[in-house]
């Protein structure tokens, strides 16, 4: 039987780098060099690389995500069992999660990088790159969309965020967990394969900001965005999904022109329906038409947005495709009649009709049984 065939895409990060004259890392190592250095723990495998950067995690967009996405997919259709994406931690979250919206095949796509520079004391990307190869060989990680490899721990991208600036154990998948880990080599996963269905790629552009609110925030950052234009916003609430009451008549004018979607800030749980009434509730803010993120982190939620408005997605599917992933509400189904892009322009229609088939779609029922985290 032919060994599995395992292409490594390369773009930089902290796994890449090594020290510059001042003594601080910058990236400097290519695919090569990174596999040369774990070569023995990879026999048994055909492993090839290709340098597409050496660029820290904070200068990736999400344009060059999209075409490394597709790099993965003609590899794939190369022969590769499955593909390694090696980038930079700050952003590998994001990365994934968007990955993993468009990712249509049922080769693994896992990423990986490192906590540590190359040849610091304990570095640890060479273990991670070799257990992401490992992973991306297995017959057992097909069909699990995208993945994020660290520490030995496979998380799901839809999952995975980075919870610490700098200790090796930086990546958690809160409350529903890790897929899987690489014990002795080899990829064990608690249960089998579960994902979603994927996305068009974007056709266009969309100008989709997050913003986080704050003590004291009396909406003015959202009126100045909303001023110089945009196509859908993201607001990083408080706890279940609360604003101030400034914001939130801040939010019922932005969501008269763009979808704004309501996400939690706290890095767990989801936002709920109707728990509170008060002005600046979910309840509340429902009612003004907001479309509320679930239990996608305000991140996950911009992605999302971002990918729905640039692929030119219909308005009154925006809400339905958000509640799907995320497992929220909307009150009725929002249509925004202007074409997908930074050059959209318009008022929002308010549609009679709720969304999901003429039932309303309430937090923990989704009608189109998405996989729960």
């Amino acid at each position: 039987m032919t060994d599995p065939l395992v292409r490594v895409l390369s773009l930089g990060g902290t796994i890449t780098m090594t020290p510059t004259d001042s003594g601080a890392v910058a990236p400097s190592l290519g695919g090569d060099a990174l596999l040369d250095a774990v070569a023995p723990a990879l026999r048994g495998l055909r492993v090839t690389a290709r340098t597409l950067g050496r660029t820290p995690g904070a200068a990736l967009t999400p344009v060059l995500v999209l075409d490394v996405v597709r790099e993965a997919e003609e590899a794939v259709r190369g022969g590769a069992h499955g593909v390694v994406v090696v980038q930079g931690t700050d952003t590998m979250e994001e990365c994934a999660y968007l990955a993993d919206l468009v990712w249509r095949a049922e080769a693994p796509l896992v990423f990986t990088g490192a906590m540590r520079p190359a040849g610091a004391l304990g570095a640890d990307g060479p273990a991670n790159l070799a257990a992401a190869v490992r992973t991306a060989a297995d017959p057992r990680a097909r069909d699990r969309g995208v993945l994020v490899v660290m520490n030995d721990e496979i998380h799901a991208a839809h999952r995975v965020r980075k919870a610490h600036a700098g200790a090796l154990q930086a990546f958690e998948s809160g409350e529903f967990g890790l897929l899987g880990r690489v014990v002795e080599g080899a990829a064990r996963f608690a249960g089998g394969p579960v994902r979603g269905a994927a996305l068009p790629y974007p056709s266009g552009e969309a100008r989709v900001p997050m913003l986080e609110t704050h003590l004291g925030d009396d909406g003015g950052a959202l009126r100045t965005l909303l001023d110089a234009g945009l196509d859908g916003v993201v607001i990083a609430a408080y706890g279940v999904g609360h604003v101030s009451p400034a914001l939130a008549d801040t939010i019922e004018k932005a969501a008269a022109r763009v979808p704004v979607v309501l996400a939690s800030r706290t890095g767990g749980g989801s936002t709920l329906r109707a728990a509170y009434a008060f002005p600046g509730s979910e309840s509340d803010l429902i009612g003004r038409g907001v479309i509320t993120a679930g239990r996608l982190n305000p991140r996950q939620a911009r992605l999302l947005l971002w990918l729905l408005l640039a692929s030119g997605t219909p308005g009154e599917e925006i809400a339905r495709a958000i509640v799907t992933r995320g497992g929220g509400y909307a009150e009725r189904a929002l249509s925004w009649p202007r074409p997908a892009g930074s050059e959209a322009k318009g008022v929002a229609q308010q549609a009679a009709e709720p969304i999901a088939d003429g039932a309303r779609v309430r937090q923990g029922e989704d009608p189109h049984r998405h996989p729960l985290g």
